[in-house]
């Protein structure tokens, strides 16, 4: 079946463009630049079927200070945004159309950026990446074809910076509330022989956090090598980052929010009658991640291209954690205080037998992720067709240290008291292409086959066997088009299936089913000299959606499962208009019902049909404004505002686990200094979170449990939720110098 499904991609790509050789070379010369085919293969184009939004270089560096790429997001159609420390620095999420980090597919020219086995998304190991963005697209629904784990609530894909002609050097610093500051140099050769380039980035990123101790100590590099000429490029890119971030995602209950929103649980430690001690001063996060990647793009004639990829990605750290024995055995009630636990003998002292203990535990990730992508493309004056193969293999051990016990028993520094491997590999193959029937209509056919092997062995963290043997086939057909009715207005319609993997934590809490989504949109876009309009209405139709629960495993993952059938629909409104010479704005709102289809919840120990509830953090209202005023040419001043509707954190409709709507404005100020003479520029830039001091929360947990010990004989439902507040009224300024 693979073999046959392989072969009959390739050849429907080969006949279309074998039918094409005989036209001749219609393409003009340099109409796209071989920088921008790194992400081809992943990219839709402005007259495509498919629901997107771009954001340029010069768009990111108007609010680029320092917060996670997750924030920059932030003012796009149907996106909210999430930051456990409360300011944007350190680690951080986004949901688009109420899916989250691990039903979006990211790519970083066009590899894959998730994380093989969680499916996840962690933008705090790319430290200052937005500083070596040339732009990025993110595509709503299920979009085009793409490399990695299937996009459920949309896909994003980054091309870093592209070859600049001209040497330059420029260095960025900013400061802000919470301590917060960020540093880097960049620089480019420019092209030495008209041909070779070599670019980097330095950086540095130091913030405390808005909640208590959840500071965050960000370092990462990005060095490029290239060769062009003009049919070639060739890049060599490495980039690499390490980040401490003190745990700041136990979030807090409702009464603590009202009493003392920052206060962060993390780390505490008690004395043998529960009195407060303090809290574990290296409760952190530490892990380091590299990139290398190699690029190849040959032009071949004014028809025909293709592109080369390889990558290798390590990573490795650990987080590490105070397990308080007191607190373990008289509030959490478990046993991961107990010697036994960790595989230790228990201790005799003057004739008592001490069984628990106060432990410091590291929990290790080492990882490799190797990639290897090719594709072909052939275009003209009707056709752009693209066929692709993609292959990964990703190595990753799993493993748990004792560093340090009261009690430390017959333990040795660098016992492993659990040890897992996770060993997952994947290919895809896809064939995709773009017809210009005439002057009005465009069509689109977009075919992929993905494969999936995924086993692992060993212990996990819960000291438990964990062997899975999982092997999947996935067949995802695309289909759409576009009617140009004039030069100003253009309708589309399109369909996509899109099929997905559960991750790690899924088996690690039950027995997960694969999600298929069949995803139904409807488009018109206006375009003006003075209104840039898109109109899009979407109906997403679930089978066995994987939705969070609301609740957290132990290590603060997100738990989700199966819900049976369910759907998202919705109309997303998006513009931008020119109100004069001096101000433009740029609205959008984003309109949903995200539902569960006859929801079962064991409630009190029985059974029950809740109906159609809603999906777990899907809120039916999301809108954006940004308020441009440029007074002179070299001063702009904008006020940008966020509005995100309540929503559940569970599945249930409870009470307990709704989050309030929010509303939230910021100013952002850009002054640019020109004809220096030591600088070609300095650019000035202020930005004001949260102006009118809001106290809000945009993310959290739910979770229940049956609780039949309080009345002997009967089973209750007990709920309850923790909430992640976020900061109130906060600055970052900065200053980027340009030689």
């Amino acid at each position: 079946m693979k073999r046959l499904l392989f072969y009959s991609m390739f050849f429907l790509a080969g006949v279309t463009m074998q039918a094409q050789e005989t036209q001749k070379d219609s393409i003009p010369n340099g109409i796209e630049k071989l920088d921008e085919v790194l992400v081809k293969s992943v990219r839709v184009d402005a007259d495509s079927p498919i629901t997107h939004s771009n954001l340029s270089k010069e768009e990111l560096a108007e609010r680029n200070l320092g917060q996670d790429i997750a924030t920059q997001l932030n003012f796009l159609p149907g996106v909210v945004t999430t930051s456990d420390a409360g300011a944007g620095i350190g680690y951080t999420g986004f949901r688009v159309r109420g899916t989250g980090n691990q039903g979006i597919n990211v790519t970083i020219n066009g590899i894959p950026y998730n994380d093989a086995e969680s499916l996840t998304t962690f933008f705090v190991n790319l430290q200052d990446f937005t500083s070596s963005i040339e732009s990025l697209q993110l595509q709503r629904g299920v979009g085009t074809s793409t490399n990695g784990p299937g996009a459920f609530g949309a896909s994003l894909n980054i091309l870093t910076d592209a070859i600049s002609d001209e040497a330059y050097g420029e260095t960025s610093h900013s400061i802000g509330s919470f301590n917060s500051r960020r540093h880097n140099v960049k620089f480019s050769t420019g092209l030495l022989n008209n041909h070779i380039e070599i670019s980097g980035r330095l950086s540095q990123i130091k913030s405390d956090g808005y909640i208590d101790r959840a500071s965050s100590d960000l370092k990462s590099y990005f060095l490029q090598g290239a060769y062009k000429d003009e049919n070639t490029l060739i890049k060599a890119i490495n980039f690499a980052g390490s980040e401490i971030t003190y745990q700041s995602w136990f979030g807090i209950d409702g009464t603590t929010l009202e009493s003392n929103r920052t206060f962060n649980p993390a780390g505490a430690r008690f004395d043998d009658q529960g009195n407060p001690e303090g809290f574990h001063e290296h409760q952190v996060d530490n892990y380091k991640q590299d990139h290398y990647q190699l690029h190849w793009n040959q032009k071949y004639n004014n028809n025909w291209s293709s592109q080369l990829s390889l990558n290798y990605t390590y990573g490795r750290g650990f987080f590490e954690e105070y397990v308080d024995d007191w607190f373990e055995q008289n509030v959490n009630f478990g046993n991961e205080s107990t010697l036994a636990f960790y595989g230790l003998e228990d201790v005799e002292i003057g004739g008592e037998t001490i069984t628990t203990s106060d432990i410091i535990r590291r929990r290790w990730l080492d990882n490799d992720f190797y990639v290897i992508n090719a594709n072909v493309n052939y275009k003209d004056t009707s056709w752009d067709v693209t066929s692709g193969f993609y292959a990964s293999r990703y190595d990753g051990d799993h493993f748990g240290e004792v560093i340090w016990a009261r009690f430390a028993s017959d333990s040795e520094l660098g016992d492993r008291y659990y040890f897992g491997t996770g060993d997952k590999r994947e290919m895809s193959v896809f064939a995709k292409g773009d017809y210009r029937l005439n002057d009005h209509w465009q069509l689109y056919l977009d075919l992929q086959g993905r494969f999936i092997d995924y086993t692992t062995n060993g212990i996990n963290s819960d000291i438990e066997e964990f062997i899975i043997d999982e092997n999947y086939s996935f067949f995802n057909p695309k289909v759409g088009a576009t009617y140009k009715l004039n030069d100003k207005n253009q309708f589309y319609a399109s369909y996509a299936r899109a099929n997905r993997e559960p991750n790690r934590t899924d088996f690690e809490n039950g027995s997960p089913r694969p999600e298929r989504l069949d995803d139904f949109e409807l488009g018109w876009r206006h375009n003006s000299s003075k209104l840039n309009l898109s109109v899009n209405a979407y109906y997403l139709n679930f089978t066995d959606q994987l939705v969070l629960t609301g609740a957290l495993d132990n290590v603060g993952a997100p738990i989700r499962a199966n819900s049976g059938k369910s759907y998202r629909a919705g109309v997303e409104i998006d513009a931008a208009v020119s109100l004069g010479s001096k101000f433009s704005i740029a609205p959008n709102v984003a309109i949903s019902t995200n539902k569960n289809r006859d929801f079962f919840f064991q409630r009190d120990g029985v059974l029950t049909n809740l109906g159609d509830t809603n999906i777990s953090f899907s809120p039916n209202l999301v809108a954006a404004n940004t308020i441009q005023y440029q007074p002179i040419d070299n001063l702009r001043i904008g006020f940008l505002s966020k509005f995100v509707g309540e929503q559940y954190m569970g599945n249930i409709d409870s009470e307990t686990s709704k989050l309030d709507s929010f509303f939230v404005n910021d100013l952002n100020i850009i002054y640019e200094i020109k004809n220096l003479p030591v600088f070609k520029s300095i650019v000035l830039t202020g930005l004001v979170n949260n102006v009118f001091d809001e106290e809000y929360v945009s993310n959290g947990y739910f979770f229940t449990f049956d609780d039949d010990f309080t009345n002997p004989g009967t089973v209750t439902t007990v709920e309850g939720a923790g909430f992640y507040p976020q900061a109130g009224i906060n600055f970052l300024l900065g200053a980027t110098l340009k030689f």
